[in-house]
Formats: structure tokens, C-alpha cells, sequence
């Protein structure tokens, strides 16, 4: 799967979770997956506290954190629908 395959899991919806990224499907924030990730939870144990979400997802949150990191700006659509 490609970057940008990855950050279209990612979704913006300013109706949902106060306009933060999150799981594309999911009300689950980008920062919360990268805040796991940091504290030393491994993919599986983040999958395993969270089974309706794909290894894809976790990498997804990866993919978008390394984009912010670089300053750029990322192109993720509003999705309008509540």
C-alpha cells in the first residue's frame, strides 16, 4: 500500500471528534494511535484493544504523523457527512 492508499484511511470531519483526524469509519484520533505507539504498545496490542481496526489503519497513523513531521501541509478531504 502506497502513502497516499494510507492517507486516505485517514478522514477530517468537523462534525466528528472535533474536526481532528481520525480512522476513516472510526472515532478513533491519529494521536491517540501515535500517543500508543510512543508509550511502547506494539501493532498487535493496539489491534488486539481495538479489533475492528486493520494493521493498514495503524500504518495510516504512521504515514500521517511522518507527513506532519515534515512541516507539509496534508491534503485530507472534510468529510461533511454526520
Amino acid at each position: 500500500m502506497n502513502r497516499q492508499e494510507l492517507l486516505s484511511r485517514i478522514s477530517i470531519n468537523p462534525h466528528v471528534c472535533f474536526g481532528k483526524p481520525c480512522i476513516k469509519g472510526h472515532r478513533i484520533w491519529v494521536s491517540l494511535i501515535l500517543d500508543f505507539l510512543a508509550s511502547g504498545m506494539t501493532v498487535t496490542e493496539i489491534l488486539e484493544e481495538y479489533p475492528q481496526l486493520e494493521q493498514e489503519d495503524i500504518l495510516a497513523c504512521i504515514a500521517y504523523g511522518a507527513e506532519m513531521s515534515r512541516e507539509r501541509f496534508v491534503e485530507i478531504p472534510i468529510d461533511s457527512t454526520v
